[in-house]
């Protein structure tokens, strides 16, 4: 059953179009995430579907409502944790937790109850007294979940939840969103990490310069990753102008050098070792190494978008700093 729906989803700023005409939806009970690089439209899109901007064109459907005529109904019934805190500092992470809950009509002992649970809930309960602006990055992070989820919405939308915060916050968070998940909220999640994606999400999409490129199963993608045969050579010898005789020798394979003394031998069909290991031989190169590759989310997002992963998480990082 579909609980998100857009058609045609566009959003311009002046001159710019940030989302051009997007279609995809999102399963009841799902976690969807929503993968590309820094401008993509990820967080544009968000806001459309939250109410915080509205469409040039298009239409949302949200738990067969529609998400532009009727989005005061829709925010009842769905939680934000935007990629910046939106809390205030100088309140008690407690007050925080029962203002959030006010907002959305909660009476007062219900809010109260509510606030003193997600404490604890998230490790956070001998710190509930303190002021925001003291938590530390992680802290903080937990908190505004926690806020997103005071009036146990249906769905769920997190923009980046694990940016910027140390391992161990990042891990507890990922095991409060599963959590939330097997509870029956549907979580449309937006990430910079493809390891993050490729644990959590039952499906993704990727956009790239406001367009969606690829959707599908997370289990799928990797799956028709997995077709292809990749064996890894580490060398003592530099990898890089060995690639057009390998490509000459070896015509039915692919080759990629992947640092200066590494390259990657990619093939629809089984890699045999030993010819490889020969072609190196007569050239007098020592082989460190050789291991195969098992393709990864992260592989099938490079090929699919042509962004290496690691270069879109480091931006990300670099703008939070």
């Amino acid at each position: 059953m579909k609980i998100i729906e857009t058609k045609q989803l566009t959003k311009r700023f002046g001159d710019f179009t940030a989302v051009k005409g997007i279609d995809f939806s999102v399963e009841k009970g799902e976690i969807f995430g929503f993968l590309g690089p820094n401008g993509a439209g990820k967080t544009t899109t968000i806001n459309m579907l939250t109410g915080l901007a509205k469409p040039t064109s298009g239409s949302i459907t949200i738990a067969n409502e529609d998400g532009i005529k009727n989005i005061k109904k829709v925010q009842q019934l769905i939680g934000i944790v935007p990629d910046e805190s939106n809390l205030y500092d100088d309140m008690s992470g407690f007050d925080n937790l029962t203002f959030c809950a006010a907002l959305y009509g909660m009476e007062k002992s219900k809010r109260e109850a509510r606030a003193k649970h997600l404490l604890e809930l998230f490790n956070l309960a001998d710190t509930g007294k303190r002021p925001f602006k003291a938590y530390s990055k992680g802290m903080k992070r937990k908190l505004t979940i926690a806020a997103g989820i005071i009036h146990e919405p249906e769905i769920l939308f997190l923009d980046e939840p694990t940016t910027g915060i140390d391992v161990e916050s990042a891990r507890q968070i990922r095991k409060l969103i599963h959590s939330l998940n097997k509870k029956g909220t549907t979580i449309f999640l937006t990430t910079h990490y493809i390891e993050e994606a490729e644990r959590l999400c039952h499906r993704i999409g990727f956009i790239v310069e406001g367009r969606i490129v690829k959707i599908g199963e997370t289990n799928e993608l990797l799956q028709e990753a997995q077709r292809e045969n990749t064996v890894e050579f580490s060398l003592d010898e530099s990898a890089a102008f060995l690639a057009p005789s390998l490509i000459k020798d070896f015509p039915k394979v692919s080759v990629k050098t992947v640092g200066e003394h590494t390259l990657r031998i990619i093939s629809e069909e089984k890699v045999d070792l030993m010819p490889f290991m020969n072609f190196f031989d007569e050239r007098g190169i020592s082989v460190r190494e050789a291991r195969i590759i098992h393709p990864s989310l992260e592989e099938i997002f490079v090929r699919i978008t042509g962004i290496e992963a690691g270069k879109m998480k480091k931006e990300k990082e670099g703008k939070r700093k």
